[in-house]
């Protein structure tokens, strides 16, 4: 009898653990309504960032916006959420967030590479994007003088919270973090 409960036990894990494992990822309609209801209740505006797995500029881009210096300035004017796209092959179904793609060529990203970030408003219509570039392509991960000085513009005015002091520390942070050339 024991032995059948620990067998029976045992299945149930099991089977938790793959199905875990083999579901997909929440659709990037469902993660975009999510952020913009918690905006609204927060009196924020939405970051979405569109970025992969592979995507090293992407990470940076995370690691800027989690560190001591960025988090509370970030996070005190916007609501970020990420939509996995443009995987590699193989890997698709397990990342990418359905319906990404789709949405990241409705906000005119569908060329733009990754990173690319979309702002919203708390009732979710778009601001802005990262085509801010004379040429009017993404500035991705903003790692030049001038990437950083649009990119910086670019989170002002999805915010009109961001102050005066938070902007330049945002922009400190980019030039002293800037990728070597």
């Amino acid at each position: 009898m024991l032995q059948k409960s620990v067998y029976i036990s045992l299945m149930f894990i099991f089977t938790l653990v793959l199905s875990a494992q083999t579901s997909k990822p929440e659709s990037a309609e469902v993660i975009v309504k999510s952020a913009v209801h918690q905006a609204k209740v927060e009196n924020k505006s939405v970051m979405v960032i569109f970025h992969a797995s592979w995507c090293k500029w992407c990470k940076r881009l995370e690691k800027a916006f989690d560190s001591p210096e960025l988090h509370k300035i970030i996070s005190d004017n916007f609501v970020i959420t990420y939509v996995d796209v443009l995987e590699r092959q193989g890997k698709i179904d397990s990342l990418e967030n359905p319906g990404g793609r789709e949405l990241m060529k409705k906000w005119a990203g569908e060329k733009a590479g990754l990173p690319f970030c979309v702002f919203l408003s708390k009732t979710g219509m778009k601001i802005t994007d990262s085509n801010q570039m004379p040429d009017k392509s993404n500035i991705g991960y903003p790692g030049s003088k001038d990437e950083i000085q649009l990119f910086v513009a670019m989170l002002k005015k999805a915010s009109k919270k961001l102050s005066v002091v938070q902007a330049a520390a945002i922009t400190d942070y980019l030039i002293q973090n800037a990728p070597k050339q």
